[in-house]
């Protein structure tokens, strides 16, 4: 057998001790190890100070996210192109984390408008309402200085807490 980690020699101990002692019914193979697999398997992504980046960088790392499954914790400060992770379903946002909106622009220069109403709204479906309407009526239209959006903020539109 490949390497078992302790958690689920442990998990699969207690299962094992409750089928035996009459506490659980057997279970088929297939269900015992179902139900012993953590509720995430893959990576953690802990974001503590991501300044953001270029818009069709962090649109392939969201997809390869999504594909993945992978856990993104937002912790700190998250800006720009950082708040693509909000369109994760395997996402939490501390309550003290902050997050900086602005549109798109190249380099703090403004975009042509078909460029700057394309990578709007690719920032835009990352973001639950009512935070996606908010940013596409005003936070895109800011470009050298972010608006500021706290994690608790955040959590009371409906983002899971860390």
């Amino acid at each position: 057998m490949k390497h078992v980690s302790a958690r689920m020699r442990v998990g699969f101990a207690v299962l094992c001790f409750s089928i035996a002692s009459g506490a659980m019914p057997p279970l088929s193979p297939g269900k015992a190890v179902a139900q012993m697999r953590p509720a995430h398997i893959g990576t953690i992504k802990v974001v503590r100070a991501d300044p953001g980046g270029l818009l069709a960088v962090r649109e392939r790392e969201v997809r390869r996210l999504r594909v993945s499954g992978d856990r993104v914790e937002l912790r700190g400060t998250c800006n720009s192109a950082c708040t693509m992770y909000l369109g994760l379903d395997n996402i939490c946002v501390h309550r003290r984390a902050s997050f900086g909106f602005h549109g798109p622009s190249f380099y703090g220069k403004p975009l042509p408008k078909p460029e700057f109403d394309h990578w709007s709204q690719i920032m835009a479906q990352n973001y639950r309402e009512p935070l996606r309407s908010w940013f596409l009526e005003t936070a895109r239209y800011t470009i050298d200085s972010p608006l500021r959006v706290s994690g608790a903020e955040l959590i009371r539109l409906g983002y899971p807490e860390c």
